[in-house]
C-alpha cells in the first residue's frame, strides 16, 4: 500500500511562489505522478504530470511557464514549484500516483490535499 504525504501549501499574495512536496511511503514510485487542483465547486483537474522513470512532463495550458514539476528519486518525492501565482490558482492541490494520465480516475493513490490560497 502506498501512502502519499503532501506539504507546502499556504497563503501567498498574487505573484508569489510556493513549492508543494509529495512523498511516498510504502513503496517507491514507478509510474507517473501528477498534481491535481480542485477549486470550490469545480471538478478536480490535472495541472502537471511527471513520468517517474523517464522524467517527461506534461502541463495544462494555464500553468505552462509558471509551474514546474520535478522529482527526487532518492527521496521518493515529487515537487510542484509554483511561481507567478494568480488568484485563480487558489484550490486544494492533490498529489496522485501510479498512472500516466490527466484523468483523475486513472490514479490509484492520492494524498490528503494541501490548500493553496492566492490573495489579490
Amino acid at each position: 500500500q502506498v501512502q502519499l504525504v503532501e506539504s507546502g501549501g499556504g497563503l501567498v499574495q498574487t505573484g508569489g511562489s510556493l513549492r508543494l512536496s509529495c512523498t511516498a511511503s510504502g513503496r517507491t514510485f514507478s509510474n507517473g505522478v501528477a498534481w491535481f487542483q480542485q477549486a470550490p465547486g469545480k471538478e478536480r483537474r490535472c495541472v502537471a504530470v511527471i513520468h517517474w522513470r523517464g522524467g517527461s512532463t506534461y502541463y495544462t495550458d494555464s500553468v505552462k511557464g509558471r509551474f514546474t514539476i520535478s522529482r527526487d528519486n532518492a527521496k521518493n518525492t515529487v515537487y510542484l514549484q509554483m511561481n507567478s501565482l494568480k488568484p485563480e490558482d487558489t484550490a486544494v492541490y492533490y498529489c496522485a500516483a501510479d498512472a500516466n494520465s490527466v484523468l483523475a480516475s486513472s490514479y490509484r493513490y492520492w494524498g490528503q490535499g494541501t490548500q493553496v490560497t492566492v490573495s489579490s
